[in-house]
């Protein structure tokens, strides 16, 4: 269900920083532009009213000052996941020719990063921003709420959003995966799963799938996690790890096709049973990985799809409500066996 969009919101200005804090225009400024003699106290003070605020200085000089510049921030958590440049795919497609020019920057999965990118990106007075995901830390959700220009958080809607949001839901996608393992006899499941605390994506769907066991009367058996980023290697040893400890495992489900396919390539080395013995699944619907020995179990997580939907948004080539969910295709491929 979507709703209507926001009223627009004006960007905050060097007299709210300086109405917050209690000191003159002239002294926040030089506070911001780290200019001037000013007290440890009095710097602290406007530094704590600007962050509290979600105030972003303005680095565009002189006749620039009260413009706009064509850049649109691109926020996202990584650029060796492969799901991320189908992501921006999507924008650079309806971006091209609208005079609009997306600039990335990569957060590593770290709030803190996140918040230090999208401080910078603001300050260069960008025409919006797209944001992967909704968690964000109270100050760079500030900044973002204050900016007074588009922004678009995208691949999940399980949440509230600043401004709009496209994407899935992810809490459906593991509770909608969690029923065919089941309705195809599996019962003793695993989970696996990288980049855990901070892929908030992947706990939703985490959340969802245990959702689902819980009311067949099933639990996880086991789970394996890695803070790591994904490759296939990182999957074979986990799926290693986990069969070692729970060796009646019947089925193996992997936050992403990386791993769930490096999974894949160890037990069939093992000379596993593929998927009568053993399940697998993955998630996010890589293309690349269709030429494996056999195609893994996933869900299409609509990567380019959102890609676009957002940059519409920003280029004001569509009216959205401030919700815009997808739905992905689960693909049984050849790991989840036919009853």
């Amino acid at each position: 269900m979507t709703k209507s969009s926001p009223e627009p919101r004006h960007a905050l200005t060097l007299r709210d920083v300086s109405e917050a804090s209690g000191v003159s225009e002239m002294t926040v400024s030089r506070v911001l532009r780290n200019r001037g003699d000013v007290s440890a106290a009095t710097r602290e003070k406007v530094l704590e009213a600007a962050r509290t605020l979600g105030y972003v200085p303005n680095k565009i000089a002189g006749a620039l000052a009260s413009q706009r510049v064509t850049l649109v921030g691109v926020v996202i958590p990584s650029l060796s996941n492969m799901v991320f440049p189908e992501v921006m795919t999507g924008i650079s497609e309806v971006l091209d020719g609208t005079g609009l020019q997306p600039v990335v920057g990569v957060t590593n999965y770290l709030p803190d990063r996140e918040e230090s990118v999208i401080y910078e990106m603001l300050s260069w007075r960008p025409s919006g921003m797209i944001v992967a995901g909704l968690e964000h830390s109270p100050a760079a959700r500030a900044m973002l709420a204050q900016a007074g220009i588009p922004i678009v958080e995208i691949m999940d809607i399980d949440g509230d959003p600043v401004d709009h949001a496209v994407g899935i839901s992810h809490h459906r996608a593991g509770r909608e995966m969690a029923e065919a393992i089941i309705a195809a006899g599996y019962k003793r499941i695993a989970f696996l799963g990288t980049q855990m605390p901070n892929d908030f994506r992947a706990k939703k769907r985490l959340e969802g799938f245990e959702q689902a066991l819980a009311k067949a009367g099933l639990t996880l058996v086991d789970r394996e996690f890695y803070s790591g980023g994904s490759a296939l290697l990182k999957g074979r040893e986990m799926t290693a790890a986990v069969l070692s400890r729970t060796p009646d495992v019947d089925f193996l489900y992997y936050s992403n096709d990386m791993i769930g396919a490096g999974g894949l390539l160890y037990c069939l080395a093992q000379g596993l049973d593929v998927p009568n013995r053993i399940g697998l699944a993955g998630f996010n619907g890589v293309e690349l990985l269709d030429g494996l020995p056999r195609k893994l179990a996933t869900m299409d997580a609509c990567r380019t799809e959102i890609g676009r939907k957002a940059a519409e948004i920003i280029a004001g080539k569509a009216s959205q409500g401030a919700k815009v969910e997808l739905f992905p295709t689960l693909q049984t491929g050849d790991t989840i066996r036919v009853r």
